[in-house]
């Protein structure tokens, strides 16, 4: 039996047929808003990998309310709308972000113009002092930094049908949270975006993951992770590290070469260890699997077996 995978696996050429005649609806300044720090997303590859993407989730959804409206009828009660949701999940840098907003932007332009709201999870983390008092600033990111009690009780709020469910706000720049919340309200799809969003319950009767309904992992190889972390390392010594506010402002005035070995050091000791011990791991839990070559473009494609 060598050789069966879960999965079917497509060369762009052969996804990008499966588009069928789903109508492009970004345009190229609607694009540029949505893409993360040096990565560089063409309308070619909106058309030939999200659109079919997109297609597919339109018929995925439609299915599941169809089949809840069965369970109602069934018990004899009015129709409820049930959340979709979605998890984003891949490696720092990898680009899962501008993945996931992409999606946003094409799933709300469909004709039925459904509400689509995005939530990651890094306004999941503890807050630092909560970290620094459990000795963990220095493994931000990895599974035990974050409220998982927390984000699960959010996610199964909002797949309950809540009629508000909040969600803390994290910032970049101070690297921490912030004290707001994003507040969500009933949307037709939930689009969840982290790093161990993927995670299979370890000693929990739950995980986030229990509740998703069709998820994706944004892939590549470490290499070229790796090479697209020390070029955003390198824009954001450039722009936002120089702010006075940024917790990392000590890298702002750092040589380029000095630059270039203090973001692969952070790579090899913190992101790199994270990505083999939790993240990789959790890759083959995903229902769709988009894997980007060495231009930040997807090559490849796999859509697991149903």
């Amino acid at each position: 039996m060598e050789g069966l995978s879960p999965y079917i696996t497509f060369d762009r050429d052969g996804w990008a047929a499966l588009r069928a005649a789903t109508p492009l609806t970004l345009s190229e300044d609607d694009l540029a808003d949505l893409q993360g720090l040096n990565e560089r997303v063409s309308l070619d590859e909106v058309v030939e990998v999200y659109l079919p993407l997109s297609r597919l989730l339109n018929l995925y959804v439609a299915a599941a309310q169809q089949l809840h409206q069965v369970a109602d009828t069934f018990l004899g009660q009015p129709a409820a709308r049930v959340p979709y949701v979605i998890g984003v999940a891949g490696s720092v840098a990898v680009g899962k972000s501008t993945t996931a907003r992409i999606l946003r932007a094409l799933l709300s332009r469909w004709p039925n113009h459904p509400v689509v709201d995005l939530v990651t999870t890094d306004g999941f983390l503890f807050p630092n002092a909560e970290l620094e008092a459990r000795g963990l600033m220095a493994r931000k990111g990895f599974p035990e930094s974050y409220d998982v009690r927390r984000l699960v009780q959010f996610v199964a709020d909002v797949k309950a049908g809540a009629p508000e469910v909040r969600a803390p706000v994290y910032s970049h720049e101070v690297y921490d949270i912030t004290g707001d919340e994003l507040v969500v309200r009933s949307p037709d799809v939930l689009i969840l975006e982290g790093l161990n969003v993927l995670q299979a319950p370890s000693g929990r009767s739950s995980f986030v993951s229990d509740w998703f309904d069709f998820s994706i992992y944004v892939d590549a190889d470490e290499d070229h992770i790796v090479q697209w972390y020390v070029e955003r390392f390198m824009t954001l010594r450039a722009t936002v590290f120089q702010n006075e506010r940024s917790f990392f402002r000590h890298y702002a005035e750092l040589s380029d070469d000095a630059a270039v070995e203090t973001a692969k050091s952070i790579w090899h000791a913190i992101n790199g260890p994270n990505l083999a011990q939790n993240i990789l791991p959790t890759r083959d839990r995903a229902s769709l699997v988009l894997h980007k070559g060495a231009d930040h473009g997807v090559a490849e494609v796999r859509l697991r077996k149903r």
